[in-house]
């Protein structure tokens, strides 16, 4: 059966942009509430001092900690809207199956994120709500490149990549090697962890990023939709690599006595985070461009050994 090809929907794809900036900034607000130390300021879920809606007096770290929960609240219905909004109007079946997922993913980040508060902070439960927050970002800058026009209605140049490691392998590794770090980053935030691991492994994040930088840009820089991801990674990196630092120097060397979280340290974790989700983001949608027009080299060997085959 002859496949339907896909729409291009502005106003669709509009809020799905909107969606994906939108969770970009609940994340910043969690950092918010985790820098300044306020994540049980309200100690009740799925209530706030037991009301739903009543805002309560901005106090301390309430403020941060109750306006993080309306952010994620507005979140998860904006999610349930493209989530519906793309059933509706998609006639890509995977897409549906991705927006299906992304909405999946906002409920159990909003049920990581009361588990936080009802256990009183694990750093294991932390540690996983900030890694399924970032997850449901990429999903939503996913469906949001997913239903742009050039995805849509432009055919993609393809190129074979006969080099190993293919840089497919490259930009699937460098996400690998950012979530363990935003994993190893969550474990010490929330004092679960030394710091050294989490230092040790940028080491690594940093040379198969710039790895896979390098590859991209030296062998594919013709092809825009592989080019522009790849110099914003590296861009994304170099300040997320400046933002560690000043995180690790604020948070360890000055801070570690401090009575309470100062601004400097505070600023440049938040600062840092939000980087953080950025680069993640970015660095898969490099992946998605690569898979698109930069495949292995396999899959245009198999038609030839077939006439090969037959001319023998």
């Amino acid at each position: 059966m002859k496949s339907i090809p896909a729409k291009y929907n502005s106003a669709h794809h509009g809020f799905a942009v909107f969606t994906a900036c939108a969770t970009l900034v609940v994340i910043t607000a969690g950092a918010l509430v985790t820098s300044n130390e306020a994540g049980l300021s309200v100690p009740d879920w799925p209530t706030s001092f037991g009301y739903l809606v009543k805002v309560p007096h901005f106090v301390g770290g309430i403020r941060y900690e109750w306006s993080h929960r309306m952010l994620a609240g507005t979140l998860v219905t904006l999610t349930l809207a493209i989530a519906g909004w793309t059933l509706l109007l998609e006639r890509r079946k995977w897409l549906r199956w991705l927006a299906i997922a992304a909405f999946c993913t906002v409920i159990l980040q909003a049920i990581l994120g009361g588990l936080t508060v009802l256990l009183l902070q694990p750093a294991w439960v932390s540690t996983a709500h900030a890694t399924v927050a970032q997850t449901f970002f990429c999903i939503a800058v996913c469906i949001a490149i997913f239903t742009g026009r050039k995805f849509i209605e432009e055919q993609p140049r393809v190129e074979f990549d006969n080099r190993r490691p293919s840089l497919v392998a490259l930009s699937l590794f460098s996400i690998f090697v950012l979530y363990v770090q935003l994993i190893l980053g969550g474990m010490f935030r929330h004092r679960g962890m030394s710091w050294w691991p989490h230092v040790l492994n940028a080491i690594l994040v940093t040379f198969i990023l710039v790895w896979t930088a390098i590859r991209a840009l030296s062998v594919y820089s013709h092809i825009t939709a592989v080019r522009r991801p790849a110099i914003l990674m590296v861009s994304l990196l170099i300040a997320q690599l400046c933002l560690g630092f000043a995180a690790f120097v604020t948070r360890v060397a000055w801070g570690q006595n401090a009575a309470q979280p100062e601004l400097p340290m505070v600023s440049a974790t938040v600062a840092h985070v939000a980087v953080g989700a950025l680069l993640l983001a970015t660095t898969v949608v490099l992946a998605i461009q690569v898979w698109r027009h930069v495949p292995v080299a396999f899959e245009e060997r198999a038609p030839q050994a077939e006439r090969d085959a037959s001319v023998a």
